[in-house]
């Protein structure tokens, strides 16, 4: 059996495990990148291709170059954001849990609305409510912002005879979010299933996203059960893999 050969450019080898070594935390945030002559001897390559591994990074946001120091890790670590913190409908009085779950760790949380309307629905958004090739849906689609910044992009699809009628299909914001309204409807969310893939972002995630270069995004195609494991939400979710990682923590029985 032949032995697989990594056929990318050196550069983007070089990158590759540079970009792995950041995300693990092995590189620590701020710290000074090894210079080029040391990863010329690690990787047994040119300076020209070492530094074309480094732009590489920089246009991902990964390094930064400071004018007379070097070339330095980002500042900010990859976020861990666990999905189950924004499961629960939220408090009495209480703001969307990404508002305040982001200002748990002090940031600024908060959403604009791109688009409500009566569509029909992608294949698997349609298999996951159970509905018929003719089937519509209610989707809401937004950004979610931290500090301002684009953090997510979240497309939200709601049964029909559900969601018709409600706030759900108005585009204003809800108070206190989805899940807080659709408990309000009678329908508390009891449980969520997650697929997580990464993948190449498309042009409107690139551009919704502010993507810097072609970084790779995390999807989650989420669907959230009521009572009787009916489906009130399918959510496709894509965020920035070079900022964010996702945080599950799983009870063993």
């Amino acid at each position: 059996m032949t032995k697989h050969k990594d056929k990318r450019p050196i550069a983007d080898r070089i990158a590759a495990d540079i970009r792995a070594a950041i995300m693990a935390g092995e590189w620590e945030p701020g710290s000074q990148v090894p210079s080029n002559s040391d990863l010329q001897d690690q990787y047994d390559t040119s300076n020209m291709t070492v530094q074309r591994a480094l732009a590489t990074l920089k246009d991902e946001e990964l390094l930064e170059g400071r004018s007379g120091s070097g070339v330095f890790v980002r500042e900010h670590a990859a976020q861990i954001i666990s999905p189950a913190s924004y499961m629960a409908p939220s408090e009495p009085g209480e703001p969307y849990r990404w508002i305040s779950e982001a200002a748990r760790r002090d940031q600024r949380g908060s959403n604009k609305i791109l688009r409500v309307a009566e569509v029909k629905p992608p294949k698997r958004v349609a298999k996951a409510l159970g509905l018929d090739k003719q089937g519509t849906a209610i989707l809401r689609s937004r950004i979610g912002l931290l500090d301002d910044e684009p953090a997510e992009l979240v497309n939200s699809y709601y049964p029909i005879d559900l969601a018709r009628g409600t706030r759900l299909a108005d585009r204003r914001k809800i108070s206190g979010g989805s899940p807080t309204l659709l408990a309000e409807m009678g329908y508390p969310p009891r449980e969520q299933a997650d697929e997580v893939a990464a993948r190449k972002a498309t042009q409107e995630e690139h551009k919704h996203l502010e993507l810097p270069g072609d970084v790779a995004v995390l999807e989650i195609f989420r669907v959230v059960y009521s009572d009787n494991q009916r489906p009130i939400e399918v959510t496709e979710l894509i965020k920035p893999g070079h900022l964010y990682k996702m945080g599950y923590h799983l009870p063993l029985h």
